[in-house]
Parts: C-alpha cells; sequence; structure tokens
C-alpha cells in the first residue's frame, strides 16, 4: 500500500483527496496535516505527498520533500517566478508532478487544444474564459494560464506580451496576435474552461466544466501512483507525462 501525506487535510481539496485515497484499493493516508501540524513528523510516515495548499506553504514543503527523499504531487497554483525556479531545481532530486489540473478531462482539453490551434491556423481569434468560486484568491485559475499557454505556443506568440486580461474602456480593435483572458467568479462553481476560436462566419468552442472536486483528486491520486512507481527518475512531470499524452 502507497502511504500518502495530504497537506491541508481539513480544507476542501484536502478532504476531497483523503477520500480518494482512501477509495483506491493500492493507497491509504498515512498522514495529514493542517496549520501548526508537524510536517516533518508526518512525511515521516509518508511513501509520497499530495498537496493542494497555498503557494505561501510550498517552499517549506519541498524543501522538506527533498530532505526526505518524497516524491511530491503538487496542484496548488499562484506561484512566484522564483518559487517555480525552485521547483523546478528540486526536481533534480526528487520527482514532482506539478500540474495545474489533475482532471483527465482537462488534460485531454489540453491536448485537444493544441490539436485544434494548429488545425486552424491564424484565421481565428483566440480567447480563454474561466469561472471558479468565490473563494479563489488568484485569476486567472492556474488551468486557464495553461491553457493560454499553449495556445501562444502552437501559434508562435508571447503569452506574457500577448495576453490581454479583460477588457475595458477604449482599448481598440482586437490585434490579431492577443489571447483574450477572461475570469469569471460567484457561487460555488468547481471549474469551468472554455478555449474559444472565433473567425468570419464561424466559432469552434472546446469547454470542460468540472462538477466536482473528486475528478481533480482522483487524478492526483493517479499521479502519486505513477510518480512512486520504481525506475522512475527524478525530474518535473505533469499530468500529461501521468496520462502518456506526450
Amino acid at each position: 500500500m502507497l502511504k500518502i501525506l495530504v497537506t491541508g487535510c481539513k480544507g476542501r481539496m484536502g478532504q476531497a483527496v483523503t477520500q480518494a485515497t482512501e477509495d483506491d484499493p493500492d493507497t491509504e493516508v498515512g498522514a495529514g496535516i493542517d496549520l501548526g501540524d508537524s510536517l516533518m513528523e508526518a512525511l515521516a510516515k509518508c511513501d509520497a505527498v499530495i498537496d493542494f495548499t497555498l503557494p505561501s506553504f510550498s517552499d517549506e514543503l519541498v524543501e522538506s520533500c527533498v530532505q526526505t527523499g518524497k516524491p511530491l504531487v503538487m496542484g496548488t497554483t499562484g506561484h512566484t517566478d522564483e518559487q517555480l525556479a525552485k521547483i523546478s531545481e528540486a526536481s533534480k532530486t526528487i520527482p514532482i508532478v506539478h500540474a495545474p489540473n489533475f482532471s483527465v478531462g482537462v488534460n485531454t482539453l489540453f491536448w485537444l487544444t493544441r490539436k485544434t490551434t494548429e488545425i486552424l491556423g491564424d484565421n481565428f481569434d483566440l480567447e480563454v474564459i474561466e469561472m471558479h468560486h468565490r473563494h479563489k484568491k488568484d485569476a486567472p485559475s492556474g488551468t486557464a494560464k495553461r491553457l493560454g499557454e499553449i495556445l501562444a505556443e502552437a501559434s508562435g506568440v508571447s503569452y506574457e506580451d500577448d495576453t490581454r486580461h479583460g477588457r475595458v474602456g477604449d482599448v481598440g480593435a482586437r490585434t490579431a496576435k492577443e489571447i483574450g483572458m477572461h475570469a469569471l467568479r460567484g457561487g460555488d462553481v468547481v471549474g469551468d474552461h472554455t478555449v474559444v476560436y472565433a473567425a468570419d462566419g464561424e466559432r469552434v468552442e472546446l469547454t470542460h466544466k468540472a462538477s466536482s472536486r473528486f475528478t481533480f483528486a482522483n487524478g492526483s491520486v493517479r499521479a502519486a501512483k505513477w510518480i512512486s512507481e520504481e525506475g522512475l527518475e527524478n525530474g518535473l512531470f505533469d499530468m500529461q507525462d501521468v496520462l502518456g499524452l506526450k
């Protein structure tokens, strides 16, 4: 049995990961921690870690996983460039799966977005729309950002330079290169993401709607099992690697 440490075990995602771990016949919860609990004591009881918490906890978690040699599955988003660099450096010592979304459906959406962009070419305007519950703190969501990055990569533009986050006032006509990014917040929405391809006379939309956090929790447990397989080399992976979509 793979013993998993669930961080943020009292939160919404932590509770979902705990349930998904208990439901899987190959895994069990070795420990769960929340504010005030000892991370190092919990790591000693576990084989791998699943983390859906906050970026403010990531530095301590990554450093502790490196010290103890524990594989890490991280679904936390909103990291700074400096933190992302630390995660990348840590992956030279331990295997890390870091993904903005662990849903099998969303990762299929990532794959379809790249293929659709390559097929449609330069004649379609690109927009991303996402909606989440009122409590989500970062915007755009990590999933929406990844969709934007895929659009930029596939169409040969820069995500940082060519993404327009919302529009207000006299912003002028839409440019051919820009990628529109729009974040909606309200209610208890788990996560909706739509990629819009708009051209003269037609429009293509790719949409994924999550109605339960268990889609992400189940995917993270799948990633924890994959990253703990014997013979896996250290490195920084994402859910596309876990699902064999690369």
